[in-house]
């Protein structure tokens, strides 16, 4: 489908089946819809091969329909001169050198969420390019981040979009880079170790600038045309562009784009945009809108991936809880490799943006810590920020603890306490771009991250840096962050503590418990039970003076485990425990 260059000209391919005629048109025969016909094929598909046109072509479908005359851009479009411009024929051969990236294990992932247009934008007059984010590359790999995730990247209408408005799925945004431009920064992130995900948007098209729209003419009930519902199903809180599920065409139509971005753009994986609205019309549990195509959709595009590329990793937008998500297709479900998690994410930015002590939920951050889907913990991505929560009314969380102020002392608090939690608790965790370091306000596509904030809060990228380093196991004595088991052995609601136990296979170097305390207040020798008898050192210390000058550096020494019955445990000792703070605590391997 589209434009597929060969040696020596063009083979263009093109769905319309209430089309009379399609011919193509572009400056190359000023515009002539008489010099450069398609011919019909089955099915309402019309193709024709050109020998005098190749690579940068740039060129539009004319289509003469019962309904009149029109002049479409390609819907398999890879590239346009901008969203109300031309498609080009892109030069498939792109040089990736020794590309030859191994994806991480799931269980060892750590996703860094950016948008391109705001991550790195040096020059104040246009958006942030791939080019200029490849610059900080080195930033996240420094960080101990092993992979990125994309805000669309999709061609979208104007300069500045948070990206969920695609108005041609196939091509990326020129003002970005376009498709050299994301090749490139995939390749240069795979050198660096990091692989690439990308979120796309299949739950709606457009709706600016969408020659999708009434494509060849036909359409019902003023509806979108061949490719959308033309009823009751065709709205969406975006428009009435959700595209027909159901119709062969579409579905090979999304199939493709997912196939092209993980195979011809080298990605790792797809993040899949509010997957909720592709199953059900009203994004909800009610089984009156259900859209059982759009269901079935989604279940056969994982299928194929995994066939094809199951290293690849597919993430689920539900929010929902829905185990369904991520069982695996033969069990009844939709295949996807994991889920962004409503179950973490909403307790416990509660549990830290709560004014009080005493509203802190403990036994809602303990369901948090615990909360797997289909009993494998990393079917689930864990974080406290991302582009949703720190926007559309809400804003980062330090903002949130201390509106204005969010440089103070409380706010690097509970912020960097929620996000040793996420980086502790079973599950892929996740960071928003600028979270590392301590960004503020609410997130806008306007709004470059500030990048001096790096230096002049870089005690807190060393926490982060700390923190991804024992999720990562680099050391060799918290392999238990890998592992899948979980265990809260000990709740304290009155005081606001709770702990956790983590595993891999168990044992030295791997058994690891972390300690964390939800409330303003000190202890100096904090009573928890210990799975293991020895020596336990405390690998993190949240409170340590070097993240930042206005903590305590409160003193958490290793300790040695006493026998004796305590949290159902067989061991027990005691740590020194600050304010809002969270330690880590494991045993050398043997």
């Amino acid at each position: 489908m589209g434009a597929r260059p060969r040696a020596g000209g063009t083979t263009f391919r093109v769905w319309a089946p209430a089309a009379t005629a399609v011919s193509l048109v572009g400056p190359f025969n000023d515009w002539n819809a008489n010099t450069h016909p398609l011919t019909s094929e089955d099915e309402g598909y019309w193709a024709a091969d050109f020998a005098d046109l190749g690579p940068g072509t740039e060129y539009k479908f004319h289509l003469l329909t019962p309904h009149g005359e029109q002049t479409k851009n390609d819907p398999y479009a890879r590239q346009v001169t901008h969203s109300a411009g031309n498609s080009v024929v892109v030069d498939p051969n792109f040089d990736w050198e020794d590309d030859a990236f191994q994806m991480p294990a799931w269980n060892e992932l750590v996703i860094y969420e950016l948008h391109i247009g705001t991550f790195y934008a040096p020059d104040p007059a246009r958006p942030g390019t791939f080019y200029d984010a490849i610059e900080k590359l080195d930033h996240l790999r420094d960080l101990g981040i092993n992979a990125v995730e994309i805000m669309p990247a999709a061609a979208f209408p104007g300069k500045l979009s948070w990206g969920y408005n695609p108005a041609h799925p196939f091509a990326i945004d020129g003002d970005y880079g376009g498709p050299t431009g994301f090749q490139e920064f995939i390749k240069q992130a795979h050198r660096r170790g990091i692989a690439v995900i990308l979120d796309v948007v299949y739950n709606h098209f457009g709706p600016g600038d969408l020659d999708l729209w009434q494509f060849d003419g036909w359409q019902e009930n003023d509806g979108g045309g061949i490719y959308f519902y033309n009823d009751w199903r065709a709205e969406t809180p975006w428009g009435h562009n959700r595209p027909d599920y159901g119709r062969e065409a579409v579905r090979r139509y999304i199939c493709d784009n997912v196939l092209m971005w993980l195979e011809d753009y080298h990605l790792d994986g797809l993040r899949c945009d509010a997957i909720a609205h592709i199953r059900n019309v009203t994004g909800t549990t009610d089984p009156t809108h259900d859209l059982p195509d759009g269901w079935s959709l989604m279940r056969w595009i994982n299928e194929e991936v995994r066939a094809r590329m199951p290293w690849k990793i597919m993430i689920a937008e539900d929010l929902l809880g829905d185990d369904y998500i991520t069982r695996a297709p033969e069990e009844g479900g939709q295949g996807f490799s994991s889920q962004w998690d409503a179950r973490f994410v909403y307790p416990i930015r509660d549990a830290l943006t709560a004014p009080d002590d005493a509203n802190r939920n403990m036994a809602a951050v303990a369901e948090a810590v615990l909360h797997r889907y289909n009993g494998e913990s990393f079917q689930r991505v864990v974080y406290t920020e991302s582009h949703d929560e720190v926007a559309n009314g809400k804003a980062r969380v330090p903002e949130e603890i201390m509106p204005g102020a969010a440089a103070s002392w409380y706010p690097k608090k509970r912020s960097t306490l929620g996000a040793a939690l996420m980086l502790t608790v079973p599950g892929i965790p996740m960071i928003f771009q600028g979270q590392t370091m301590l960004t503020d306000g609410s997130f806008s596509d306007d709004q470059p991250l500030d990048w001096a904030r790096a230096e002049e809060h870089a005690g807190l990228v060393h926490l982060y840096k700390d923190l991804i380093a024992l999720r990562r196991n680099f050391a060799g004595h918290t392999r238990g962050l890998v592992g899948q088991h979980v265990e809260v052995h000990h709740l304290n609601d009155e005081q606001k503590v709770l702990a956790f136990i983590r595993r891999d296979q168990g044992g030295p170097g791997d058994t690891t418990v972390i300690l964390c305390n939800f409330a303003d207040q000190s202890h100096d020798s904090y009573r928890i039970g210990l799975p293991r008898s020895g020596r336990w050192h405390v690998r993190f210390n949240s409170d340590w003076e070097g993240y930042d000058h206005e903590f305590g550096n409160f003193e958490s020494v290793d300790c040695e485990a006493e026998a004796g019955i305590y949290d159902d445990q067989p061991f027990h000792g005691t740590f020194g425990l600050a304010p809002y703070s969270v330690l880590v605590l494991s045993q050398e391997p043997e």
